[in-house]
């Protein structure tokens, strides 16, 4: 299932759930939202127009915008699955 993350260049909360995603190998693709308008209508219209990053996108259905904790927006999987 790829999921595809929303971003803007120097977001903490951007750059927490990358940091997340690379740190427990989960497969992502990462849009800058802000300096891309073709990103940036992409997002907005599967978010229903919620301008909030990071925004999380799984098999092209919106799953959440910002990051909390636990982290919005990814499936944790526990190791003894």
């Amino acid at each position: 299932m790829p999921v595809v993350i929303y971003t803007k260049p120097h977001c903490p909360y951007c750059e927490k759930a990358i940091d997340y995603y690379k740190q427990n190998g989960l497969a992502f693709t990462e849009y800058d939202a802000q300096n891309d308008a073709e990103n940036q209508r992409a997002m907005l219209k599967l978010s229903g127009g919620d301008p909030t990053v990071p925004c999380f996108v799984e098999d092209g259905v919106y799953t959440g915008s910002g990051w909390g904790d636990p982290p919005r927006g990814c499936v944790i999987i526990p190791d003894s699955f």
